[in-house]
């Protein structure tokens, strides 16, 4: 796949931009979190995107530019080695572990099919998840089933069923943000429907939904804590909001000092110990 590839839709484009995978040390301190010692561990010329945390805490997943084309790449903390996952002759986005031997990602081949597969971790094999729907992003709500922004005319939000095959629409028109809410059974996505975006969470049992509160204004990339705070970035700041406590978003840090601007994804371990962050670097 080749940078700038478009996908088959009015809606989403893969941005292939000189992006790199920062990690900080992080810690949920009192009034704001603290975030310290970033480390380039992508540095790649191209696209490096989408990181995502094992469930252990020992490994970062992303998505990376190999030969004109977007591969999984697995990064060791404690070794600070890098390795990669993937050989298809497609690109990978979205790497999510589903088990210890098993990831998750959208691939988009060169004939332009998109569809969300599993892959075994250095086995290079993979198979279909979803047939007949193209995910853009995604998270799991659990082992059996995803929440997913499918691609279409409007794109949508979708709880799919990989054991019975059902899908329920939930809503459309939504951003490219989908997590869990940490300490509860619910989820949490963009809605794009008014010029005010807002932050919603999802009800998996009762598939109603809800707002928590409105976007940083012109801002999709979250994240939460484990202590169910929101980590907002908007081009070069973080911005933190916690539902319940709050009244609303609190400035955290500006990543100028640090010489990164445009902060896109992130992600953050499970003991929130690191925070992985989308940025480029400021070109003196």
């Amino acid at each position: 796949m080749k940078f700038l590839t478009i996908l088959l839709s009015t809606y989403i484009i893969f941005s292939q931009q000189d992006t790199e995978v920062y990690l900080f040390d992080y810690s949920n301190s009192k009034p704001l979190p603290i975030l310290a010692n970033p480390k380039n561990i992508s540095n790649n010329p191209g696209y490096d995107n989408q990181p995502s945390f094992s469930e252990n805490g020992k490994f970062i997943y992303f998505s990376s530019t190999r030969n004109g084309q977007t591969d999984i790449l697995r990064f060791d903390i404690k070794n600070d080695k890098k390795k990669w996952i993937s050989q298809t002759i497609g690109g990978e986005y979205s790497p999510q572990e589903i088990s210890k031997n098993h990831l998750s990602a959208v691939r988009l081949d060169p004939d332009g099919k998109q569809l969300l597969y599993s892959y075994k971790i250095f086995r290079n094999h993979s198979k279909v998840l979803v047939e007949n729907k193209k995910i853009g992003y995604y998270a799991w709500i659990n082992s059996k089933e995803l929440l997913c922004f499918v691609l279409g005319e409007p794109n949508s939000l979708q709880s799919i069923n990989l054991k019975s095959n059902e899908s329920i629409l939930i809503d459309e028109i939504i951003g490219r943000s989908i997590h869990k809410i940490p300490n509860s059974k619910l989820m949490s996505y963009i809605s794009k429907k008014t010029d005010s975006w807002s932050i919603n969470s999802f009800d998996p049992v009762s598939k109603e939904t809800s707002t928590i509160i409105n976007t940083v204004e012109g801002s999709e990339d979250l994240t939460w804590t484990n202590n169910g705070v929101i980590l907002m970035s908007d081009g070069n700041s973080l911005f933190s909001f916690h539902p319940g406590y709050d009244k609303d978003w609190k400035f955290v840090i500006d990543f100028k000092e640090f010489d990164l601007t445009n902060i896109s994804r992130m992600s953050l371990d499970r003991g929130n110990n690191y925070i992985a962050i989308v940025a480029e670097a400021i070109k003196n």
